[in-house]
Formats: C-alpha cells, structure tokens, sequence
C-alpha cells in the first residue's frame, strides 16, 4: 500500500507515521503544504490512500484538489466535527478526529482494506466545504443541556459544567454545585456542540471545562492529572497521546 500524509503539523505527521509504523504500514512521504502538495502530485505517481489534514498554513487542502486530478482513497484527520464532514461529497474511507486514537485508525485502515469498489474521481462542494468550515469562534455551539430529575426537566448551562464523562454506558454532566445529571447524548455528539476553546477531551472518558480547572499535576508515563474545583468521583487523567495538544489548548 502507497500511503502519503498531508498535515502541517509536523509533530502530528510524524506521530501518525509511527502509528502507521505499528500498522506494517510505511509513509511515502509527508507533505506540510498545499502548495508543497500540488509540486508533489505533478511529479509523482498517486499514492493509494492518503491522510489529509484540512486546514494547512497556506490555506484548506481540498485546494490540491482544485488544481490535481487526484483519485487516491482517502481518509481525513481533522478537528472538525462531523457535521462539517457531512458536507465532503468525495469518496473518503474515513474521517479521525484529533488527537488520533490508535484504535479509531486501525478501523479506519481496515476500512480501506475492505473496500470493494476502487476510489471514483473526486466531487467536491467548496462552497458547502467553506461556509462550514470556519473559525470554531464563529460557531454556535450549546449554551445549555437538559436533565430528566424525576419527573422534572433540569436546565444545565454549560458554563456551569467542570467535566462531562461517560460511565457504565451513560454520559454525565458534573456541575459546579457538586451535582451529576445523566443526558441524553454521548461524548461523541458532544464533540460537535462543545465550544473548543472552553472544552477539551482528555481522554476517551472526559470532557473537561477549562474554566474549572483548579490544578494540573504531573502523572505516571508522561501524563498529566487534572483536578477540577468540586468534581472527585473519578481520577481525570490526560492520555499520553493528547498531552501536547492539552498544553496547547491551555495556551
């Protein structure tokens, strides 16, 4: 399998290429731009699959897109939500949302592994592609969830929640009162209804809320352990693979 990268993030292009590594899967090359990426498809044979970042330093990479003929498999990594993915009308094997999880790309690479019918020539809608793919500031993400207490509806407003966290096949939002409220969603739905820069997920099992971090303490393996003002129940620790991107969420 001919495999290339497309990410201008170089720590995460060459984390995604040791995770490949481990698949028996070895990167042809890692390319960091759209520009460097359109020289690359002009003078090269076309991989089989490749790994597209969406946003690149120079601009969206469906820009290669607009300029090569390319029929490669692919399969995005993005930190755009699903509903945004929605609009891709191309034949994508798969989308990851980062940090990577090992897991979610094995089933990914199995994915395109199984396919049957071989990649078709490319339709995109960049005008659908663009409009939803804007600055995270200027979206409008959920101010508040609602709780079944009984017989009663509970309001929640996010501002009010330090973690949201899944357990026993439920998801719970802990408030700043002590208090925990099963919803009706999962924490992949939150993904796309979470403001980025107040909400983090740390690991498989928690969201947290920035506002209500009251410390951050160095943990076993290169983690990290957050201590949220009221929230206890449970340990919340930073999975190693999304350490760096949480120190840069911080900033």
């Amino acid at each position: 399998m001919n495999t290339i990268i497309i990410e201008d993030e170089k720590p995460s292009a060459r984390r995604l290429s040791r995770l490949l590594a481990d698949l028996g899967i070895a990167v042809m090359t890692m390319l960091h731009s759209v520009e460097e990426s359109i020289t690359w498809f002009q003078n090269n044979n076309h991989p089989d699959l490749i790994f597209l970042d969406i946003q690149l330093s120079d601009g969206l990479s469906f820009e290669i897109f607009e300029a090569v003929d390319i029929h490669s498999a692919i399969i995005f990594t993005t930190a755009f939500d699903e509903y945004a993915l929605q609009a891709f009308k191309l034949n994508s094997i798969d989308y990851l949302l980062k940090p990577i999880d090992e897991d979610e790309l094995e089933i990914a690479v199995k994915k395109f592994n199984t396919r049957i019918p071989a990649p078709q020539k490319m339709a995109l809608d960049f005008d659908d592609i663009r409009r939803l793919l804007v600055d995270p500031l200027e979206r409008d993400y959920k101010k508040r969830f609602t709780a079944r207490v009984g017989q009663h509806l509970k309001i929640i407003n996010a501002d009010e929640v330090e973690c949201f966290y899944s357990e026993n096949k439920g998801t719970y939002a802990a408030t700043s009162d002590g208090r925990n409220y099963l919803l009706d969603t999962t924490l992949e739905n939150l993904e796309s209804e979470l403001q980025p820069n107040t909400f983090f997920r740390v690991s498989r099992k928690f969201y947290v809320n920035i506002d209500h971090i009251k410390d951050i303490v160095s943990y076993t393996n290169s983690r990290l352990e957050i201590k949220l003002n009221r929230f206890s129940e449970h340990e919340i620790i930073v999975s190693r693979e999304r350490v760096r991107d949480f120190k840069l969420w911080l900033e």
